[in-house]
Order: structure tokens, then C-alpha cells, then sequence
């Protein structure tokens, strides 16, 4: 039996394995993830590198969400470990950011875009400590990094959708933490919501931060991501995307359920003859 699917004692570390490191932002080792006792995910393995833009990319109910919900403790494993830096979620949960699905939001809860992004700040604050004003200034702060800072005052359920998500950015910026998981960013947002994310994902880039974003739009993963984690309940293939994200990748990916699918694969074609 490989090192990689040997049995692992209690309290035994990821970086004692070679395939994984503790300097890694996020291990997965050989996770399973079962709804009703019918696996969602299986022996998932992947590292995240550090200071990257990373994809999650596969077709609907691949166990894209699932994968970063099982992450960060929302859903239980059935089998496997996951770990940052080395380390437990729980022990590590300040260094780590969480944008979830629009879809999966009460947007009728009777709070502003400022308290919103004051949220992202609670970790730092306490429980049932008073929002200070130098958290509320970098909560501000947060707000205007999206463009949202004319909006702190404005009713959550009172915003677009793109403008909603751009709270929920900023709830996240405020946080400041070293790893981002951002479950579709993208969707349903307007272009010009879409060009600010991507701003805002590669200044945290620049800062030498890391994000992995489950990612629809095939199109857009070679301009917005540096590593992509193509997946369909297990992992098809993970890496650069100049390496992983090919033709062929996403066929064994996708099957033949994609009618973009040519499409992307005539772009990805293009882009490696530098038309």
C-alpha cells in the first residue's frame, strides 16, 4: 500500500507524508464525503500552493461546494483529513476567509452592508465584545476596497446581486486572513461587479495571499487563475493551469454533458498557439 492511502494513526501530522506539506495553506488527504451513505466526494488528495489563484472547476454536483464546505467543517467527513498549515481547521480558523453562495444567504436579515462587513472582524473582536471604532474604520476600509463604501448605510436586502456580493467580499477582506474560499464568486454578478472581483482577488495575490474559488465560466479560468482542480467526485487532475487545464482534461472531466465544452477546448487551443 502507497504511502499516500497507508493507514494513519490518531494525531498523526500531514507533513509526516511526503505528498503532502505543512507549508501548504490547505492539505486534503483522501477525503470522502457521503450524503445518505451515497459518496458526494471520494479520496479526494490536493494541495493548495501557497500565494496562488486557484479553480475549482467541474460540472454540476461534482462536489465543487461540497469540497470547500467539507474544508471548512460545515459538512462531516466520512473518511480522510484536511489541514492548514500543518494544522487543524479549529486551530487555524482566523487565517481563513469564507465567501459562500449568494443563494445561501437570509438577505432579509435587517442589517446594513457595514455591519456586514464588521462581521469579518469578529474573530479579532470577541464574542459579545462592542464593535470598536478602528474595526469599523477597517470594516469601511473593506467596503470601499470593493467599491461599496457609499453603501455601509444601505440595507443588505436593499442591493443588487452584484452588490450584495461585493458586501460579502468585503466581509472577507475584513477578516484580512491568509487563505480565501469563495464558493461562485462569480455568478449572477454584472460585468463590472466581475471586473472588481478579480481586483481584488489578484491584489490579494500580491500580498501573498491564497484563494480557491469554485469556478463556473471555463472561458475565464486561464485569465483569472494560476492552478486549477479539475474535479468530478474525485480529482481528475490538479495543477498549473497552463499544465492541467487542457482539452483532454476537461473531456474526462465533463463527459459529454457540456455543450460549451468545444467551445473551450477551440480557447484553450488558441491560447497555446498565442492567437
Amino acid at each position: 500500500m502507497s504511502p499516500l492511502h497507508s493507514p494513519r494513526t490518531r494525531g498523526e501530522s500531514l507533513a509526516s507524508l511526503p505528498e503532502h506539506s505543512a507549508d501548504s495553506p490547505l492539505s486534503v488527504h483522501a477525503m470522502t464525503v457521503a450524503y445518505h451513505r451515497r459518496p458526494v466526494l471520494w479520496d479526494v488528495d490536493f494541495d493548495a500552493r501557497p500565494c496562488s489563484l486557484v479553480a475549482i472547476v467541474g460540472p454540476n454536483g461534482a462536489g465543487k461546494s461540497t469540497l470547500i464546505r467539507a474544508c471548512l467543517g460545515l459538512v462531516p467527513l466520512a473518511a480522510g483529513r484536511v489541514e492548514f498549515w500543518g494544522r487543524s481547521y479549529r486551530q487555524q480558523r482566523r487565517r481563513v476567509g469564507y465567501v459562500p453562495q449568494r443563494e445561501t444567504v437570509d438577505w432579509d436579515f435587517p442589517v446594513s452592508a457595514l455591519d456586514v462587513a464588521c462581521m469579518g472582524r469578529y474573530g479579532m473582536i470577541g464574542w459579545c465584545r462592542p464593535v470598536t471604532r478602528s474595526h469599523r474604520e477597517a470594516a469601511l476600509a473593506a467596503l470601499d476596497r470593493v467599491g461599496m463604501a457609499d453603501y455601509a448605510n444601505r440595507q443588505i436586502s436593499q442591493l443588487s446581486g452584484g452588490q450584495q456580493q461585493r458586501v460579502f467580499l468585503a466581509r472577507a477582506l475584513a477578516q484580512d486572513a491568509e487563505l480565501y474560499f469563495m464558493d461562485e464568486p462569480f455568478a449572477g454578478v454584472d460585468a463590472a461587479t466581475e471586473r472588481a472581483i478579480v481586483e481584488v482577488l489578484r491584489d490579494l495575490k500580491s500580498r501573498g495571499r491564497t484563494v480557491i474559488c469554485v469556478h463556473h465560466d471555463l472561458q475565464t479560468v486561464e485569465d483569472y487563475f494560476d492552478d486549477v482542480l479539475l474535479l468530478n467526485m474525485r480529482v481528475v487532475a490538479c495543477g498549473s493551469v497552463a499544465e492541467v487545464f487542457t482539452a483532454e482534461n476537461l473531456r474526462r472531466t465533463y463527459g459529454g454533458r457540456l455543450t460549451l465544452l468545444d467551445e473551450a477546448s477551440d480557447a484553450v487551443a488558441r491560447a497555446a498557439r498565442g492567437v
